[in-house]
Order: C-alpha cells, then structure tokens, then sequence
C-alpha cells in the first residue's frame, strides 16, 4: 500500500521529469481492495481509509456511530482541518422501486468502513485486454471481440 508521504514524493518527482519521460512513467499502482475492512483507530488512518474509498470503483460499506449502516457508491470527499469538518458523500444502494438519494456523513461520525462491494474495474487493464485478444487469435479465432462484462 503506497501511503500519502511515499504519494507525494511520486509526485514531487514527476514533477521534475521531462515531458518525453512522463509518455513512459508506470501508473499509479492499484489495490486489491475488495473486502478490506481498514482500521480506523486514528485521525490518519480515517483520511486514509477515505481517500481509498473515493478512488474505489466499486460499494462500501461505512457503519456510522449510531449503529447505522449505508451501503453505496462513494462519489466525493471534503477533507477539512478537522474530523468534524470533513465529510463523504454518498449515493446509497436505492431500494425497489425508489429513486437513487445523496447523503453526507461527516468523518467523526464514521465508526467502520468495509470495501464491501466488487472492483468493478479489477483485472481490466490494457494489458489484460491485449493478453485476451493474443489468447484468442492462438486460438484461430477470427473476427476477435472483447466485449465488456455486464455490470450487474
């Protein structure tokens, strides 16, 4: 797991690179996620644990402090100086019939967080892809297609 200060000095070198040398630069290394219930025991790791859960491609599952629970998409952070001045938004799973609602739950009141649904986006990198069409034209396939998985 890259933490923040190993992220910002990424970045701070990347910002020295020529232009020709970023065309070639490895992307940002990705987590397996799926099924982490992080520790939230301090400040940092809160913020942490968060900043994963907006770059996540798939639900989460945040337990508030009172006892409730919300399962859905993370879609927006804002990190303020304090726990109880930053907050997430979320778009909840809808149930029948209704209509998909927003909420904010600030960070203080966060008491667990699981990343409970799938990566949507696992496994599907360029090179997964090329792997894939090359399998199949060894294969004597003709006319190759790789359609995308159904999002369920």
């Amino acid at each position: 797991m890259a933490t923040a200060e190993q992220e910002h000095l990424k970045i701070e070198q990347l910002q020295h690179a020529a232009a020709d040398d970023l065309e070639i630069v490895a992307g940002r290394e990705r987590e397996n996620l799926e099924g982490w219930i992080p520790e939230l025991a301090t400040e940092s790791e809160v913020r942490e644990a968060l900043e994963k859960a907006f770059d996540y491609r798939g639900d989460v599952t945040v337990t508030c402090k009172d006892g409730t629970t919300v399962e859905g998409y993370l879609y927006d952070r804002r990190s303020g100086a304090t726990l109880d001045a930053s907050l997430i938004r979320m778009i909840p799973k809808p149930g029948a019939g209704a209509p998909p609602q927003r909420m904010m739950i600030r960070y203080s009141d966060i008491a667990a967080l699981q990343f409970s649904g799938r990566d949507t986006a696992a496994g599907k990198t360029f090179e997964a892809w090329v792997k894939s069409y090359w399998e199949k034209k060894a294969a004597g396939e003709k006319d190759i297609r790789i359609e995308p998985e159904a999002l369920d």
